[in-house]
């Protein structure tokens, strides 16, 4: 018996070790294979373009595909996915940690700070392993008798990419309105749901972008409708509920492809507001909200170079606007002078050293955020008495902004505040006494202490003389200032979009690991104030460059980082920015992440059937024109690749990006490697379920950001 016991053992013995050697070696082959793929060489079309007696041969021109069903176009971008799959296949065991060391430290049951609206305060939910909120209500703050709304879980089931917009509910509060974009080109489908019945409406309507206006009968909306071809948003319509949409009304269509459409309504309920905004110019129109028949009428005539904002409170309108203001300035005019600037009055006086950023109206108070030297601050002003005090806070940089006062009527306003070392926290601030009442802090699971870590704001001499703002942080115990950190460097730098100092968990799995992290608060932004935007754009662009490139030597010759060790990320118009800099200054980094980059400037601001084309050219110039041709060329990253060394690059984009099509990065990197004199990783990722946001789901994006932080510690490993 025992013998027979001997001779079964040696069997699964043997038998196992074949197994496993059987796997071996299909594993050393899939291993092998994933290896053995080399980086894709895209043909050659030459495609011919001709302007100002200027010519520009563009090889990859034949990439283009707006149906995005293309064989050629679709196997080429699988090819680029796999050699990047292959390339990075050492790293997956990394990515996999740092995934789960981010999700770790995320709270999976989480909820909003309930906002009051009408009769209810809205909140919405996180919960478990879910990817996407449950939106919810209740008659009282603490959430008594919670309703869902909205389970978006239930919803996205049924779909690779699905994303809500636009929640709003009807006046009386008994219908709920919700855009949905199955495809990720911000093309949405406005839903109505019956929220006692639980029921949808018949009501569909299609093309939008995704938001909604209620009118004040419960039962007129107001929505935008997008053109398919270039995606803007144009034309206004009134849509009555139980008729079908091909019977709206258009009570607005916007001619000037220069400008945005929006939509909003008023404070106090009595308005709808159409907003027309360009980069330097913008108008308002209004309707009546109680009036399901009324005709928009222009608040004033729009004037090349103005640019506002209004409210309304009882009989008056507040405007926030750059009349004769360089950054900005707060005024008021009573409805009976509607039309009529010369009726304009002061309340908040231009001052050339403060932005006028933000305000919000109550019944008895102004609350008002500048920003003086890059650090915002908060006014809260009596309008009865003139009282003005001042809201204070311990950080020396911070992210400041107000949200969900929704209420005239109310004496605490609502503010979110964050900083590098502070995770996102939410307070109730009385009005009178200015007193705080932490509503919530944003819980970070595991072993995190804010003590661990320092920030710190310096300014960078530019080699124009102007002084960069920089934010900064780190680990205490990780940081030397003597140029041994390895350094990742963050801006964006366009439209006078600025980014403050936030806090990030995501960020810890650099800062913990010895990065030091900074963000570059370069022209093209506004952290210092308007004057800061208008120095980095069109003609000027090329400050955005530089001052990225300068802010680089200035923190490696201080010691913040090691100069061999420099990663630079951005995305978008922060991608162009990451394309110029690795043309100009392609030794200063080991590598770079340039997410859905704009980096064909010249082609794609050329060609107005593009998306968001139109609206750009008071941005970056418009190219039928020579002398913004000449200057655009000049630092377009696409025409400017040369052969020289890159650093490692990675590049991400999305399939149906509607933003900076999938396109402009595909030539890019198809360029790139024709042109690369280096052996440095050059690696292109497309999501082809994904747009300009990237994944949909809470954990889903984790993953993207796990791939390029494993991207860049397995590059510092091999230093």
């Amino acid at each position: 018996m025992s013998q027979i016991l001997s001779k079964t053992k040696l069997s699964l013995i043997v038998s196992s070790a074949l197994l496993i050697a059987a796997c071996s070696n299909q594993n050393n082959e899939a291993t092998n294979a994933m290896n053995d793929i080399t980086a894709p060489i895209a043909k050659k079309v030459p495609h011919k373009m001709v302007i100002h007696n200027h010519t520009r041969v563009d090889d990859y021109y034949w990439m283009r595909d707006d149906s995005r069903k293309n064989p050629e176009v679709l196997a080429h971008l699988a090819a680029e996915n796999d050699y990047m799959k292959a390339q990075l296949q050492h790293t997956e065991a990394m990515q996999e940690k740092i995934f789960q060391e981010i999700k770790a430290r995320i709270e999976k049951d989480d909820s909003s700070v309930p906002t009051k609206k009408g009769y209810f305060y809205y909140a919405s939910q996180m919960q478990g392993e879910n990817e996407y909120p449950i939106y919810v209500r209740s008659s009282d703050f603490s959430g008594s008798n919670l309703e869902v709304l909205l389970n978006v879980n239930e919803l996205a089931k049924a779909h690779d990419y699905y994303q809500v917009s636009g929640l709003s509910a009807s006046p009386d509060g008994k219908l709920l309105a919700y855009g949905e974009d199955t495809v990720s080109r911000r093309i949405y489908t406005v839903q109505f749901k019956d929220i006692a019945g639980k029921t949808l409406l018949d009501d569909r309507l299609e093309g939008t972008n995704g938001g909604i206006v209620w009118g004040n009968d419960n039962k007129t909306v107001y929505y935008i409708k997008k053109d398919p071809q270039t995606l803007l948003g144009y034309q206004v319509f009134r849509h009555t509920l139980g008729t079908p949409q091909a019977t709206d009304e258009m009570v607005y269509e916007e001619s000037n492809k220069a400008y945005y459409t929006g939509l909003s309504k008023s404070k106090d309920g009595s308005s709808v507001f159409i907003w027309h905004s360009s980069t330097e110019a913008s108008g308002v129109s209004v309707i009546d909200a109680d009036n399901a028949k009324a005709m928009p009428k222009k608040f004033i005539e729009r004037e090349e170079g103005h640019e506002y904002s209004i409210s309304k409170m009882n009989d008056w309108y507040y405007i926030n606007t750059n009349w004769q203001a360089t950054n900005f300035r707060l005024m008021k005019v009573n409805k009976k002078h509607l039309g009529d600037k010369t009726q304009w009055q002061d309340v908040i006086p231009a001052n050339d050293a403060v932005k006028l950023e933000d305000y919000e109206l109550f019944a008895n108070h102004l609350v008002y955020q500048q920003r003086e030297n890059g650090i915002s601050r908060l006014t809260i002003q009596e309008l009865s008495s003139g009282k003005k005090q001042q809201l204070s806070f311990n950080d020396t940089a911070y992210t400041l902004s107000l949200y969900g006062n929704n209420e005239l009527k109310n004496n605490k306003l609502r503010l979110y505040y964050t900083s590098f070392t502070t995770p996102g926290t939410h307070y109730d601030v009385d009005l009178n006494t200015l007193d705080k009442t932490q509503l919530k802090q944003a819980k970070v699971l595991g072993d995190f202490d804010s003590n661990n870590y320092a920030s710190e704001r310096i300014f960078v001499k530019a080699r124009d003389g102007k002084k960069v703002p920089v934010s900064l942080v780190y680990r205490k115990d990780k940081f030397k200032k003597d140029g041994t950190n390895p350094l990742y460097q963050y801006a964006y730098g366009s439209y006078g979009h600025t980014i403050d100092p936030s806090f990030s968990v995501s960020r810890l799995s650099l800062l913990d690991r010895g990065f030091v992290y900074a963000v570059a608060h370069i022209r093209g932004s506004e952290m210092l104030g308007r004057p800061w935007y208008e120095d980095g754009k069109k003609l000027t662009k090329m400050n955005t460059f530089t001052d990225f490139i300068d802010v680089t030597k200035d923190l490696t010759a201080q010691g913040y980082g090691d100069k061999e060790n420099v990663f630079a990320v951005g995305g978008s118009a922060g991608g162009l920015l990451m394309g110029a800099v690795i043309n100009m200054a392609p030794e200063q980094y080991k590598g770079i992440a340039a997410a859905v980059p704009f980096v064909d400037v010249v082609t794609t601001m050329l060609d107005e059937s593009i998306p968001l084309t139109t609206n750009e050219f008071k941005e970056w110039g418009n190219p039928k024109e020579k002398t913004y041709y000449d200057y655009m060329l000049s630092y377009s990253p696409y025409d400017q690749v040369k052969a020289q060394d890159y650093p490692n690059i990675l590049v991400t984009t999305g399939l149906h990006d509607s933003q900076v099509q999938y396109f402009e990065p595909m030539k890019w990197v198809a360029k790139l490697r024709d042109y690369k004199t280096d052996d440095n990783l050059l690696l292109f990722k497309t999501d082809m379920e994904a747009g300009h946001g990237g994944a949909s789901g809470r954990f889903k994006r984790i993953h993207d950001t796990a791939l390029q932080y494993s991207f860049f510690i397995d590059l510092l490993n091999k230093s």
